[in-house]
């Protein structure tokens, strides 16, 4: 029987355009640079008394709540509705759950890799995931590595080592162990198969619904760490030391919510090769506001590295101009 002669009502799609290769690149990059604000606040934190686990459980759980206005309030403006696991596949619900986990593991193994080795040999260790993506999405058939992304990941790999490696001054020391390297690439691992999860693994569900799921996860996690590792009094400190509050809530939206949304966007919007590659903007904004902030000198090498970085990201622009049918596109649930 056609639609045009049954009473029951159309079902409203689940999904929404994708966000243009431009405005992906965007989404990419914004998240990057905020994300890249986590080095000074949590620096500001730690001197304030917090413990890690507890600075990383309080900024997932303020960006878990401003993600939950956001939904709200799109809901109640009929620009999206909120989607029961019933309503999805076993697929994109493993998924899912699959990239909330991974979402957790990442920062516990960051957490525990700074705890152990040198903080540039970590970043060194977690930024080969852009590589390990685009080997990942090549072997899957969903990318061709052509001449345009195998230049642009080999500039923004040099520039990414350019910035960090700076860092290794013989003088001060490199701290170095197995474990410590070994849990650096373990969440460079995490962060692979997150990304190549979120392109597509569970496009049903909203961008805003899904990072709220992965939030959700990570409170959780680092809340049971905190609570296993004898740092749960930590977890008051908002409510013992005020000052904190602040700090807290800017790092809750603007280095949580607002940038996990712009790179779940950006994945599902430009494919996760050229995400990844993007996403070594960070350091170098995490670089350039530790100078500012924190008095940290940049070098001239670094300096360098920013500029092969950007230089990756406008090469592969070019390209997607060039070539727009080298990605298929891929739906972005409740964009904007």
């Amino acid at each position: 029987m056609s639609a045009s002669t049954t009473n029951e009502p159309v079902a409203r799609p689940l999904t929404t355009p994708a966000l243009s290769p431009t405005l992906g690149f965007a989404a990419v990059l914004g998240a990057a640079a905020l994300f890249g604000m986590l080095g000074p606040l949590s620096r500001f934190a730690y001197e304030a008394g917090m413990e890690p686990s507890a600075f990383v459980a309080w900024r997932a759980l303020i960006g878990l709540g401003g993600l939950a206005l956001y939904v709200a309030w799109r809901v109640r403006r009929g620009a999206t509705r909120l989607v029961r696991p019933s309503e999805l596949s076993v697929h994109a619900r493993v998924s899912l759950l699959v990239a909330a986990l991974m979402g957790f593991t990442l920062n516990l193994c960051m957490f525990i890799a700074f705890d152990r080795i040198t903080v540039a040999l970590a970043l060194l260790g977690f930024y080969t995931y852009p590589a390990m993506v685009a080997v990942v999405n090549v072997a899957l058939g969903r990318e061709r590595l052509d001449a345009t992304r195998t230049l642009a990941l080999g500039l923004a790999l040099a520039g990414m080592v350019a910035v960090v490696a700076s860092q290794l001054d013989p003088a001060t020391g490199i701290r170095f162990d197995v474990i410590g390297l070994a849990l650096a690439i373990g969440a460079a691992a995490s962060q692979t198969v997150f990304v190549v999860v979120s392109r597509d693994g569970y496009r049903d569900v909203p961008t805003e619904q899904a990072m709220s799921v992965v939030l959700l996860v990570t409170v959780l996690g680092a809340g049971s760490l905190a609570l296993a590792s004898g740092t749960d009094g930590t977890l008051g400190d908002p409510i013992t030391e005020p000052s904190v509050v602040p700090l807290l809530l800017f790092t809750g939206i603007f280095a949580a919510a607002i940038p996990s949304l712009g790179f779940l966007a950006g994945i599902r919007s430009i494919g996760g090769t050229r995400a990844g590659i993007l996403m070594l903007f960070e350091p170098v904004v995490g670089v350039a506001l530790a100078a500012w902030l924190l008095g940290e000198v940049l070098a001239p090498i670094q300096l360098v590295g920013a500029a092969a970085i950007l230089g990756a990201a406008v090469v592969l622009e070019r390209g997607a101009r060039v070539e727009p049918g080298a990605e298929s596109p891929v739906v972005v649930p409740g964009g904007p």
